[in-house]
């Protein structure tokens, strides 16, 4: 039995007229405000009240067993409380709840007064009323990378409210995975 030959296009290759650049701050800026990135709130209580923060980074790590990380500045209102923290919470974000991530991500306030609706697993962890998607942590580890810390942590609940179109952050804005459709 003959197999037919597979007719491939020969390969071009097209000169790359781009100029390569050291990664500075503004650089490295730019590269990364064009990858879309999850929007999540972390929220945790080391003892001295609720602390929350938006963050993109969170990424999987391991499946067995299952973990997360995260960057948080080392600057962050946020890090003394999450540096002591046994446990946290991933409030995952829908495309409507713009306004919570911002709220979070603005320095200054108390991100936990109304009109942020709160409570307490009974574990002890903050978590936000409207996420429809949370996640409980126990933090394994912390390590100073750079001007952030990597925090790792071990999933050990979720709870899903409702189901949802992810919040994006992309260019400089939040965005959604789905374009809305609008209706005449």
């Amino acid at each position: 039995m003959s197999v037919p030959a597979v007719h491939r296009p020969a390969l071009s290759l097209v000169p790359d007229r781009s100029e390569e650049r050291v990664v500075d701050a503004d650089v490295y800026r730019n590269v990364f405000r064009r990858h879309a990135a999850g929007v999540v709130v972390i929220t945790a209580d080391a003892g001295h009240g609720p602390v929350g923060f938006t963050a993109t980074s969170l990424v999987s790590v391991s499946l067995l067993p299952p973990l997360v990380s995260f960057a948080i500045d080392t600057k962050a209102s946020s890090w003394p409380t999450v540096s002591r923290a046994e446990s946290l919470a991933i409030n995952f974000l829908s495309d409507d709840q713009q306004a919570i991530a911002g709220r979070f991500a603005t320095s200054g306030i108390d991100r936990f007064a109304a009109p942020t609706r709160w409570s307490r697993l009974h574990t002890g962890e903050p978590v936000l009323d409207e996420a429809p998607s949370v996640l409980r942590a126990h933090v394994e580890h912390r390590f100073a990378v750079g001007d952030h810390y990597l925090v790792v942590a071990r999933l050990i609940t979720h709870t899903e409210r409702r189901e949802h179109e992810p919040l994006l952050y992309h260019d400089g804005r939040y965005a959604t995975a789905t374009p809305r459709v609008h209706h005449v």
